[in-house]
């Protein structure tokens, strides 16, 4: 079995995205970028103003399912199921209104000792009032992008240019001038340019001169609106993005800077200001193409006029240095808060489970984007040949669970490698202040551990770091350890998985940490003949959602699948194996980590005494 293999074509469902690409601020791993389309080819020179952007075109609006013009607005083919309700008809647990099932304020009344009905309030409905008014129906805004609004008819068309408002089905091609700030617009077929005006740049030169971001961008409030490769943003109060029934106006509008506009912005502490952006029916992000302030030049200064002769009485007048750009900020902002190096603590580790996300966007996120420290556990193990000179390339992902150990799949294990692990970052391609490298020193693989053609057995593998006096990861607010679990999980509980899925067989993946929502899968279920059938034994368990889809696909081999349990968050799983990818009735296998709770104690004892 090729597992590697069998391995990308999991995360490989999830992802089909490329490589989360970025200003290469300070590149560290030189492992490939996993380009797999043209336009991202061409991020290499970004911060160098060298890249050709791939534009939307009027052949890519025309021929894109969201914009087409139907004679009356269709649902979207996937909105209405909700990737649950299958667990819910396999098997209600007692006490299922507490917590309440029931969203958006519905009221839970139990029904016997299995069963609860949710009282909905208008307008929402389903079992547990998880529908909402479905404003933004397929074909509802034409060639244009459909956003909730807070007034009625509680909806808005964008209209994609050269398409016109309000309905976005007839265009226009110059008139009038979509060009900002004085920009000519250029016919060119079906399609148009602007020229902008010396200082000004933008698809539309809507972007100043002075546009520019300062630290890690949080108080920039300027107009870029298109990431590094061209793609332009999606507004935040976009229905794609937002839930069904959520008003933008409560969660988007706020001192981040998110509201009804589709403006880069940094909201959860990132890099760089960031947006979303959509490709066919998968929402993706990127950073924006953005300038910061140290890179723009300062205003040029008239050449100093000659010394006049003397004068009786001369006056001396102070001269006005020439003034320099400042940062497009808000009006009045908070002193901007960057990225922090956080001050590492050389004690052992005092907690587990319990993170300290910079600022916490779960609707945002959406079990896409992880906000830093969301997931501190979560670590990068790498390789190069042992005693080379090469960089290191990531092939598996693993999990802290000590200051010196971190538990991964054992199929990761290469012997004959240098192993290091990388912990507190986000990316894989950009040095963060937050992580920390640390060499590996011994890799500890199950004694059982076995590859059959159908399954992989005991998959699961001990890290001991390199330290000194039983310190090796420092404890920060990004860099945390994970819990054992205590006892066994309740089937049907929602967890979650997380990764990069970018290795160097791979041709996808993304170079951004990734995270999802799974379900845990009860045994039974799972080993039924058109699951899994019998090779399942009690060191593997299914998470995900049996009529496939991509929840199910993603992570990355020997990262964690970690539950809340009495509050604080436990590595149940490793990502261990599966059968293709999203495939229905095939979800993702891990190795279930309170079965092998004995021989991580007897492991980890044993090399610390």
């Amino acid at each position: 079995m090729n597992l590697k293999l069998l391995f990308f074509c999991l995360f490989l469902a999830v992802i089909l995205i490329p490589a989360e690409m970025k200003p290469k601020k300070h590149k560290k791993h030189h492992h490939h970028h996993h380009e797999h389309d043209h336009d991202h080819h061409e991020l290499r020179a970004h911060k160098h103003g060298r890249h050709v952007k791939r534009r939307e075109r009027f052949e890519d609006i025309i021929t894109d399912l969201f914009f087409g013009i139907l004679e009356e607005a269709g649902d979207d083919d996937d909105d209405d199921d909700d990737p649950s309700e299958w667990l819910f008809d396999l098997q209600e647990p007692a006490g299922q209104c507490n917590p309440n099932p029931c969203q958006n304020n519905g009221v839970c009344e139990e029904k016997g000792k299995k069963k609860f009905k949710c009282d909905c309030p208008k307008p929402y409905k389903g079992r547990r009032c998880e529908k909402g008014p479905k404003l933004c129906k397929r074909g509802k805004c034409g060639r244009g992008d459909c956003v909730l609004t807070s007034t009625p008819p509680f909806y808005e068309c964008k209209c994609k240019q050269p398409f016109q408002p309000p309905h976005c089905t007839t265009y226009t091609l110059c008139e009038p001038n979509p060009c900002k700030n004085g920009g000519e617009c250029v016919k060119d077929g079906n399609n148009f340019d602007c020229e902008c005006p010396s200082g000004f740049r933008g698809r539309f030169c809507h972007v100043g001169p002075n546009d520019c971001y300062e630290d890690d961008g949080e108080s920039y409030r300027g107009t870029v609106s298109e990431t590094v490769d061209g793609a332009e943003c999606l507004y935040w109060n976009s229905h794609f993005i937002l839930e069904k029934g959520t008003d933008p106006f409560n969660s988007y509008e706020n001192s981040d800077g998110l509201g009804p506009h589709n403006f880069c912005r940094n909201p959860d502490g990132d890099l760089m200001p960031w947006c979303f952006f959509r490709r066919g029916r998968k929402l993706l992000w990127n950073y924006c193409d953005v300038t910061e302030c140290s890179e723009v030049a300062p205003a040029p200064t008239s050449p100093p006029m000659p010394p006049a002769p003397p004068q009786p009485t001369p006056q001396p007048q102070p001269t006005k240095p020439a003034p320099t750009p400042k940062p497009t900020q808000a009006p009045q902002p908070s002193p901007s808060v960057s990225l922090p190096t956080a001050t590492p603590s050389t004690q052992a580790f005092s907690t587990c489970g319990k993170p300290q996300p910079k600022k916490v966007m779960t609707r945002i996120f959406g079990g896409l984007k992880v906000p830093p420290g969301a997931i501190p556990w979560q670590v990068s193990l790498q390789v190069r040949p042992r005693r080379s000179s090469q960089s290191h390339r990531h092939i598996c992902g693993g999990v802290l669970i000590e200051s010196c150990w971190v538990l991964t799949a054992g199929h990761c294990i290469e012997p004959g490698n240098d192993m290091q692990v990388v912990m507190g970052g986000l990316s894989l391609d950009v040095d963060e202040p937050t992580e920390q490298i640390i060499n590996v020193e011994e890799a500890i693989v199950h004694e059982n551990y076995r590859e059959t053609p159908e399954s992989v057995h005991n998959d699961i593998a001990l890290l001991r770091l390199e330290g000194t006096d039983g310190v090796c990861a420092n404890e920060t607010q990004f860099v945390k350890a994970a819990c054992l679990p205590e006892s066994p999980l309740a089937d049907g509980m929602e967890c979650t998985i997380s990764g990069w899925g970018a290795t160097e067989e791979s041709d996808y993946g993304s170079n951004h940490l990734l995270d999802a929502n799974v379900l845990l899968i009860s045994q039974e279920k799972c080993s039924e003949s058109k699951v899994y059938g019998p090779v399942l034994d009690n060191g593997m368990f299914c998470a995900g959602y049996l009529q496939g889809g991509v929840d199910s696909c993603q992570g990355d081999s020997g990262g964690p699948l970690t539950c809340e349990q009495n509050n604080i968050h436990v590595v149940y799983g490793l990502v261990s194996w599966g059968d293709q990818c999203g495939k229905k009735n095939k979800p993702g296998v891990y190795a279930r980590v309170t079965n092998y709770l004995d021989w991580i104690k007897s492991k980890t004892q044993a090399k610390s005494s």
